[in-house]
């Protein structure tokens, strides 16, 4: 079958497009003919080594596509079912095996496209919102990156949840994509805690953080007394060490740098947070913009134009 695979971590030339054998279904675990993939962060930080795996490896971690066999002991996935996944090593592929305990099947109305498009970063959004910091009426939020994958979920479901949302970006193209998203303001990145701090008169609830230290110490400044920073990536790159001191400064403020896998710690989470967020999709309430379709072997391009932020929304790779 075709696939990428990472012989050497490093830049993007490590996507190498190979032909390896067909992956074989063992016991609770089925096979999927892959749709599409999502194309995330993640993904880059695996195949630069800085979350090490053991090498060669298929890189991808979202997917969806039809199951097309069953492994030993697996009632609640069938064949033809249409399933998604986040979190799974290996879907940068035209097949995958996927624990069927990390299957979700789709629901009426949500194809296997928008599923890879959205449940990575859905289920990011929706745990964010709705567990790190559960978002409530009238609370004031900064959203980073706001016309990104992740930036325009998290206005969607903050604004759902009765947030007034403010978003960076960084051109006037992306401020039209935030608003549109339901953002209530949109600023820039330079100065952006003055003028958040304008905006709500005394700081945001919780600033969402996916940049890293290129914001960290503005996305600090920017919350109230008792605010929280939840930390959730570093696009720009890792946070240096700091002093804790500084959330005392800051306000007896909170830090958080929280993951995904410890917010679906169990099948049972996993698929109330998916329901919710694939349910959202289904209704319309939920928009999911993909901004480009790579072909697999074009699986370089796709990372090169994510690290260069020269694209809005969702990419996705498709065998």
């Amino acid at each position: 079958m075709r696939a990428i695979v990472v012989n050497t971590p490093g830049g993007s030339a490590a996507l190498e497009p190979a032909e390896i054998p067909d992956p074989v279904p063992g016991p609770g675990e089925v096979l999927v003919d892959v749709a599409a993939s999502g194309v995330n962060f993640i993904d880059v930080y695996h195949r630069e080594g800085r979350y090490p795996l053991p090498v060669p490896f298929v890189p991808g971690s979202e997917g969806a596509g039809t199951v097309t066999a069953v492994g030993e002991g697996v009632s609640d996935v069938v064949v033809g079912d249409r399933v998604g996944w986040a979190q799974v090593l290996g879907s940068y592929a035209a097949k995958a095996v996927i624990p069927a305990e990390q299957a979700i099947v789709l629901p009426p109305g949500v194809s296997p496209g928008l599923a890879a498009a959205v449940l990575l970063q859905g289920l990011t959004a929706h745990y964010l919102t709705h567990s790190t910091y559960a978002v409530r009426q009238g609370d004031d939020v900064l959203v980073h990156a706001a016309a990104g994958g992740m930036g325009l979920l998290l206005t969607q479901i903050a604004k759902l949840r009765g947030a007034r949302v403010i978003g960076t970006v960084s051109t006037p193209e992306k401020e039209k994509l935030a608003r549109q998203a339901g953002a209530d303001e949109v600023i820039g990145y330079e100065d952006f805690a003055d003028e958040v701090k304008k905006i709500t008169g005394g700081g945001a609830h919780v600033v969402y953080d996916g940049v890293g230290a290129a914001t960290f110490d503005g996305s600090l400044t920017s919350l109230r007394p008792r605010g929280m920073l939840a930390l959730y990536g570093a696009a720009s790159g890792a946070v240096p060490p700091f002093d804790p001191q500084r959330l005392n400064a800051a306000g007896s403020v909170f830090l958080t740098r929280p993951s995904l896998t410890h917010y679906v710690a169990d099948r049972e989470e996993l698929l109330w947070r998916a329901g919710d967020v694939l349910g959202w999709v289904a209704s319309g309430a939920l928009k999911v913009h993909v901004s480009q379709r790579y072909p697999l072997a074009e699986a370089r391009r796709a990372h090169d134009d994510l690290e260069a932020r020269r694209t809005t929304g969702k990419l996705l790779l498709v065998p």
